[in-house]
This record gives C-alpha cells, sequence and structure tokens, in this order.
C-alpha cells in the first residue's frame, strides 16, 4: 500500500497569481508597520515643537539642546545591531512590540525632565529603546517580498516620514495652545499625548504582525509554497554572489561606505526636521500657525518621494537619482540663505526636505541587493545605526553654529556640505550589486523557508 504524500501537489502559482498574491501581501503588511513609523519617527522629532517653550523652562542654550536632542541617536546607534539580531531570534511580532511598548513609556517619561542632564538622560534612554526598529522593519521586509515589491513596500513604508509631519505638526502646535491640563504645562501634554499611541500599537503588533508566510494564517498552502520559494531562491541568489554571515556583512567596505552615506542624509534630514519648527517660528508665526506651516515640506516630500520612487522602480540604473536627490536638496538649502520672505523661505526648505525624502525611498532599496541572512540583519543594522549618528551631528552642528551666528543661514550651508559629501561619495560607489539577480528557475517552484 503506497502512502499518501501530505505535500501540497497542487500545481505552482502562475507569474500573474504570483503578483496579485505579492500585491495582497502589501496591502496586508504595509499600512499597519506604516502606521507604526509615523508614530516612531512623530515622538523622535516631536522635541522640536516642544522646545518652542520647552528651552526656556529647562534653560536650555540652541547648543545645549542640539546635543541633547541628538544623544537619543547614540542611544540607536549603541545598541541597534544587538537588536536586529534578537529580532532574528525573537521574530518581528514579539521584537517590535517590545520595542514600541518601552519607546513609548520612555517618550512619556520624557515629559518630566528637569533640565539639560535629565532631558539628555531621558533622549538617549529613549534610542536604546526604539533601536533595531527601522533595520528590524527592513529586515522583516525581506522575509515577505522579493525585488522591487521590497523596494516598493520600504518606499510606503517611509512615507511615514512626511505623514507624521503633515499629521503631527498641526497637531503639535495645537497642544501647545493648551496649559494646565492636570497641571502639565503645554509642552509635556504634547509629549505624553503622542507617545500613548506607540505603547497602544505595541500591544496591536502582537495580534497584527506573522513572523514570515510559513505562520500566515491568511495564506493558502500553495501560496506559502510559491512565496517562500520566491523569496528563498532570491536570497540563495545573492548570499552565492555577495555571501550571507554576519562577519561578512561587518568587514564589507560597502555596507561603511553606504551607511556614511546614510549619515550625510540623516545631519540633513533629522537636523532640519528637529529644528524647523524653531526655523518658521523666527519668521515671526504664532505656535498654532507654526505647526501648519511646518506640515508643508512634508506634504510636498510625500508626493515627491512617492513619484521618485516610481521612476527609480522603472529605471534600471538606481543610481542617478539617489545622487541628484541629494544634490537638489543641497541647492535647496543654499538658495535658502539668499531669498527673504516667509513664501521664499518655506518654498527653498520645502524643496530641501522633499529631496531628502526622495533621497530615502530610492536608497534603501539598495543594501538588500547584496545583502540577506545574517548579512542583512547585521548589515542593514549598521548601515542605520552609524547614519543615526547624523541624527546627533545634524542637531548639535545646527545648534552649534546657530549660537555662533544668530541665524539659521550659516547652519543650513553647513548641512548642504555635508548632502554633497554624500551625493559625491555615492557617485565613487557606484552600484553596490553590480550584477542583476540570476532569472528565476522555468521549473515548478517547490516548498522553501522563507526566513533568511
Amino acid at each position: 500500500m503506497t502512502l499518501q504524500s501530505n505535500q501540497d501537489t497542487s500545481p505552482a502559482l502562475t507569474d500573474a497569481e504570483g503578483e496579485l498574491l505579492l500585491k495582497r501581501v502589501l496591502r496586508r503588511i504595509v499600512p499597519f508597520i506604516f502606521l507604526c513609523y509615523v508614530i516612531s519617527y512623530l515622538d523622535r522629532t516631536n522635541v522640536g515643537f516642544a522646545a518652542i517653550t520647552m528651552n526656556k523652562e529647562l534653560g536650555l542654550t540652541a547648543t545645549m539642546f542640539g546635543w541633547a536632542a541628538g544623544l537619543f541617536f547614540f542611544g540607536y546607534f549603541i545598541f541597534e545591531i544587538p537588536s536586529n539580531l534578537l529580532m532574528q531570534r525573537f521574530g518581528a511580532r514579539v521584537w517590535i512590540a517590545r520595542i514600541m511598548i518601552t519607546w513609548g513609556l520612555i517618550s512619556m517619561a520624557t515629559a518630566f525632565a528637569t533640565g539639560p542632564v535629565s532631558f539628555g538622560i531621558a533622549r538617549f534612554l529613549l534610542g536604546v529603546a526604539e533601536a533595531g526598529f527601522t533595520p528590524g522593519v527592513y529586515l522583516y521586509f525581506t522575509m515577505w517580498f522579493p525585488g522591487k515589491w521590497r523596494a516598493r513596500a520600504t518606499a510606503a513604508f517611509l512615507l511615514g516620514i512626511p505623514v507624521a509631519n503633515i499629521l503631527g505638526s498641526p497637531f503639535s502646535g495645537w497642544l501647545l495652545g493648551i496649559h494646565g491640563v492636570a497641571g502639565l504645562q503645554s509642552w509635556q501634554l504634547l509629549l505624553i499625548t503622542e507617545a500613548l499611541p506607540a505603547v497602544i500599537l505595541g500591544i496591536a503588533c502582537l495580534f497584527v504582525l506573522v513572523d514570515s508566510p510559513d505562520k500566515a494564517k491568511w495564506l493558502t498552502p500553495r501560496e506559502k509554497q510559491w512565496l517562500g520559494a520566491r523569496l528563498a531562491h532570491e536570497q540563495s541568489d545573492i548570499a552565492s554572489r555577495h555571501g550571507s554571515t554576519l562577519r561578512g556583512a561587518l568587514t564589507d567596505k560597502r555596507v561603511f561606505v553606504l551607511a556614511f552615506i546614510n549619515f550625510c542624509c540623516i545631519v540633513g534630514s533629522v537636523g532640519i526636521g528637529i529644528w524647523l519648527p524653531q526655523i518658521v517660528k523666527g519668521l515671526g508665526m504664532e505656535n498654532a500657525t507654526v505647526g501648519f506651516v511646518t506640515a508643508i515640506p512634508y506634504l510636498v516630500g510625500a508626493c515627491a518621494m512617492t513619484l521618485w520612487a516610481k521612476l527609480a522602480n522603472r529605471s534600471k540604473q538606481r543610481m542617478p537619482y539617489v545622487i541628484s536627490a541629494l544634490c537638489l536638496a543641497a541647492l535647496a538649502l543654499v538658495v535658502s540663505g539668499f531669498v527673504s520672505g516667509p513664501f521664499l523661505k518655506v518654498t527653498c526648505l520645502s524643496v530641501a526636505v522633499a529631496s531628502i525624502l526622495s533621497f530615502q525611498a530610492t536608497f534603501w532599496a539598495i543594501p538588500s541587493t547584496f545583502l540577506t541572512g545574517r548579512a542583512a540583519a547585521g548589515g542593514l543594522a549598521l548601515i542605520v545605526s552609524i547614519g543615526n549618528l547624523g541624527g546627533f551631528a545634524g542637531p548639535s552642528m545646527i545648534g552649534f553654529i546657530k549660537d555662533l551666528s544668530q541665524n539659521f543661514t550659516g547652519p543650513l550651508f553647513a548641512v548642504a556640505g555635508v548632502l554633497i559629501l554624500g551625493a559625491l561619495t555615492m557617485l565613487m560607489l557606484g552600484d553596490p550589486a553590480r550584477r542583476e539577480p540570476q532569472p528565476l528557475p522555468s521549473r515548478p517552484l517547490k516548498a522553501a523557508s522563507a526566513q533568511p
């Protein structure tokens, strides 16, 4: 008597069916991750609004605020790689939940800082708590999306940056006008109110996220088989050409070069993001108006980065889009120093912010072209962690030069110089992957684990 096999012998998905499956997976996973990132970015940059009233109360100069706000990224830097490796061990569902709950609680605690030291400590601990979230999401996407679908998921995820500012800026400006609730100052109310969703979403992660396709109850065995094989083929191809070991990633010069380029971008991204409310406030606007005006560059950026990512995905050459975005951002910052009037200033800042966001929407598809497995876990974390030191350097540099010059022209020129340096480095690096991935086998795909 012949034993019947338990293996699914139904025909493999056709290419058209596979594309429809990936579209469904994108709709199932990305919206929730996107919402988490909106709250993440809001919680790391809302001190820019809080500073409008907080700095005077805590006795912070521009230099002190820049240093203290940037300490977030030192904590992030130190614990980034360990956090990403732990996510591989415990799974995205549990680890991302842990990250969000702890960062939400610490962000609330920041509201009770009493001076420069306690504020700096709170910012450092917030970075420790949040470490691993962004590279963890990039790693999570490698477990679900192949090739250009991963680039689409990443671009959609990064829309959280402008959306956080589009929605959060007017809300933050409004909160700064509320006084005396539960005996809290307006900046304290702002920090506590905007941190609470992180805790709620962290708990929701335990019920919404699934670690990998083979554990998804909403996929059929046939769909799990096709997607697992598709991912396994891509990852084995990358591993055969570039390796998949953690040691290989941490000694790969391309990883360090990309980390430096990311550093240059984040000097601009976080530097401008944290100081933008105060830059706009300096144009003579009320707090509520500052909130709405600060949202304008990010509204422009949301549209620009979506279009930029689509154009880059259609092109065989991603590098020109990455490099030109940095150059355009630098040019806009330089021009902002030669124009006067709120309208022209905000227009230049809008172009700068939109260009930086467009860079991010195209840049993050590059590392996964040569990193997979533990190499992806460690390599992505290294790129993010070193890059995030720009989150310390940017705000600190702007604050220091601002105290020396008593205006924001010099600081923005300095940021432009760093962005140009990043563009030149990207130009010298060229395409890190060098070769195109091998075509998929023509024979029917068989079951394989999607876990790198």
